[in-house]
């Protein structure tokens, strides 16, 4: 038994398919499959089933391969050690952000975090948070981003900062005369959301619940966009308004008298952004310094423009 082998059944846990897992592992295919049988032969099992459907695992290959990764973990965690102890900023932190987070943190996270710490590289990943949950799990990222609540066994999860809610609104709304807007309104305009997915859209739906009802019980329709950006560009193209998160509402991509953004009504609507990690995971002092960048410089920003607003 090898750990080669070890990520050979990953692979192919992963892609039901052995030709995507041997590309997966740069090998060829017939390399990949007699790993896979040598294995099988030494265990004294069948791990996985071919049809015509793809391949499928076996009841015992469930338990084996959550088993191997776990040891590849502690593998990787031991190698990680090793460079740990002779620098912990060193090699590249693997970080996952939220879509609603990633495109409006990281811009200002990366040139602050190169000026605390030149020799800190981020590998960065955006996806949704159940995705980028199952990635933290298996080893795949060393931290992520994400809106809470979030809990997870054997992760920590950190505070970074909470950002208010905004509402977007066409330059020529009759909002714009409003000096805030009462979440309980929402409703009675055309309200352009995220799809289904996306914990912003829910977060959005709890201000105003209405809004989940809207489209069967009244006239205006809750559309549907796959970004935040492509909800602005909705807005701006007359067809209704949106609420963003303080971070994300700002207008400096649009000519003036295009767009505009109100705040709520007290008590504002916000979310917390926080930051989750494995306890394991050795580079403790790499997590430490990103939280303090993003805590002491990133935070701050995105609040003072919601107050410049």
């Amino acid at each position: 038994m090898t750990l080669t082998e070890l990520r050979y059944i990953i692979a192919v846990a992963d892609e039901k398919h052995f030709g995507r897992a041997a590309a997966k592992c740069f090998v060829s295919q017939p390399t990949l499959s007699i790993g896979v049988k040598r294995l099988e032969d030494e265990l004294g099992v069948t791990l996985f089933e071919r049809s015509k459907t793809g391949v499928h695992l076996t009841a015992v290959a469930e338990q084996l391969v959550e088993k191997a990764r776990n040891i590849l973990q502690e593998v990787d965690s031991f190698k990680e050690l090793s460079d740990h102890v002779k620098d912990p900023f060193l090699a590249p932190l693997r970080i996952g952000a939220i879509y609603t987070i990633g495109p409006y943190l990281f811009p200002a996270l990366l040139p602050a975090l190169k000026t605390a710490e030149p020799r800190m590289k981020l590998y960065i990943e955006e996806s949704f948070t159940g995705t980028l949950r199952q990635m933290l799990k298996k080893g795949q990222l060393d931290a992520i981003i994400v809106a809470l609540p979030f809990t997870e066994p054997d992760v920590e999860v950190r505070e970074l900062y909470t950002e208010p809610f905004e509402v977007l609104l066409p330059a020529n709304h009759p909002w714009t005369n409003e000096p805030h807007i009462p979440p309980k309104q929402l409703h009675t305009e055309n309200v352009l959301l995220l799809g289904e997915g996306h914990c912003f859209r829910d977060q959005v739906i709890d201000v105003c619940p209405a809004l989940s009802r809207s489209a069967y019980d009244r006239n205006n329709v809750v559309a549907e966009g796959s970004s935040l950006e492509t909800l602005r560009h909705m807005v701006a193209s007359g067809l209704g308004v949106t609420v963003l998160p303080a971070s994300a509402a700002g207008l400096e991509n649009y000519a003036p008298g295009y767009l505009t953004t109100k705040p709520f009504a007290q008590p504002e609507p916000s979310r917390t952004v926080a930051i989750a990690w494995r306890k394991q995971f050795p580079r403790t002092e790499a997590i430490d310094l990103l939280i303090d960048v993003i805590r002491k410089q990133v935070g701050p920003q995105i609040n003072a423009k919601h107050q410049a607003a």
